[in-house]
């Protein structure tokens, strides 16, 4: 699967900073990756915080492809476990839905290192808010 065209142009100053690429994005699976360099705590290993921002945003971008152009998402609830560090490479990410409802979403990240190893489970919330119909 590839990023929809509706996707192209569709990320944050944070997304830029950190360097997170998407390669596919669904509303039940998106995927990502974000480099090591540069994201890394003053001990040269890979900041917890960023894990939560790539979780974060791989669920989102999920989200937002549920609600659609004209909708809003808004992440209401994060939990990251961490499971090994890393000092380089790049960090792979992946969102799979547990529940999407009509008004909130939960997604499962995992994130792993360049060999598939897991550093870190996540799961995010996010609140849903659909475009409102127009009656013709």
């Amino acid at each position: 699967m590839s990023l929809p065209d509706w996707a192209t142009g569709v990320h944050s100053a944070l997304d830029d900073k950190m360097g997170i690429e998407l390669f596919e994005l669904s509303a039940t699976r998106t995927a990502g990756r974000m480099p090591v360099e540069g994201n890394t705590q003053p001990f040269g290993y890979w900041h917890g915080g960023a894990s939560c921002v790539l979780a974060e945003t791989l669920a989102s971008m999920a989200a937002f492809a549920e609600v659609g152009q004209g909708g809003a998402i808004f992440g209401v609830d994060i939990n990251a476990t961490h499971h090994r560090s890393i000092r380089e490479g790049w960090v792979n990410g992946v969102a799979t839905a547990l529940f999407v409802g009509g008004r909130l979403g939960t997604w499962d990240v995992v994130l792993t290192n360049d060999d598939g190893e897991r550093l870190c489970t996540a799961r995010v919330t996010c609140a849903l808010q659909r475009p409102k119909r127009r009656d013709s």
